[in-house]
């Protein structure tokens, strides 16, 4: 195993995002957790040894949906690392058949709206609207800080926005261009479900959702789940900076922006 940092904080890595594959990693001094593992267990474990971390000291995987691009390596995880998994029941129920089996002991039912406490680490889930089962995802507390992940919801409600406001770090669905996506070459069945209220948030859409949550603790924000198709990391960061600097919020003062890839993990930062 390595020789794990035990420096106070709520340390975040994006490992990867993007409609093809999502992963992200937290640490504290007492635990190691997953949320997702949207690519095979070779990837996600060079991802981490990037970051210089193991997988062997990872303790869970949180399962956001059943989408492939979310749960693609839970299964291998869990059986080669032992990892606890936790999901809702109703994730936990159409992602089982595919992720093969996990041994009982390591199958948790965590339910959408409560908080579950893990020695130094609070993990807090909600729900979202998505074409999925039972969608939720998760914001994680620790010594007073918070990380919230909010992608794959094709709105906002004010529920969601409350529950993660003046979160210390984000990472915020900006999964398409909404010119890309109209005038790309996607069938307009599938264009139709990206743009509806169970599909995905827009640059747009994320720098308005922003707009709602931020808060004067928030230092760090990631823009996630962006498509290959229909977004570029540029216009992302553009459209979701300039929203928000002309509505005379701190970009690049009070807050950073960053940009997440969907193979190159970012840094291991305290947030």
């Amino acid at each position: 195993m390595t020789q794990l940092d035990t420096t106070e904080g709520l340390r975040v890595s994006v490992l990867a995002s993007s409609s093809s594959g999502n992963v992200t990693y937290l640490e504290t001094p007492q635990h190691k957790v997953l949320v997702d593992a949207g690519l095979s267990g070779k990837k996600i474990a060079a991802l981490m040894a990037s970051i210089g971390r193991d997988l062997n000291d990872v303790d869970a995987v949180f399962v956001t949906h059943e989408h492939t691009d979310h749960i693609h390596g839970v299964g291998v995880l869990a059986r080669r690392y032992h990892l606890d998994v936790y999901a809702n029941e109703g994730t936990w129920q159409a992602m089982s058949p595919k992720i093969g089996k996990i041994a009982p002991e390591q199958k948790h039912i965590f339910e959408m709206g409560k908080t579950l406490s893990l020695g130094d680490l609070d993990v807090e889930s909600f729900g979202v609207s998505h074409d999925a089962a039972e969608p939720q995802f998760y914001q994680f507390h620790h010594d007073d800080h918070a990380f919230a992940i909010l992608t794959d919801t094709g709105y906002v409600s004010d529920r969601v926005a409350s529950t993660i406001a003046d979160a210390d770090g984000y990472l915020m669905e900006c999964n398409h261009d909404l010119m890309m996506l109209r005038d790309g070459p996607y069938p307009w069945s599938l264009k139709q479900r990206i743009l509806g209220d169970q599909g995905h948030l827009s640059n747009d859409d994320g720098a308005l959702a922003l707009m709602s949550v931020l808060g004067h603790r928030t230092k760090k924000i990631y823009l996630g789940h962006l498509s290959q198709e229909n977004n570029a990391k540029k216009l992302a960061h553009q459209t979701v900076s300039d929203f928000l600097a002309d509505h005379d919020f701190g970009v690049d003062d009070a807050f950073q922006i960053m940009d997440t890839d969907p193979a190159v993990a970012d840094p291991l930062t305290i947030v």
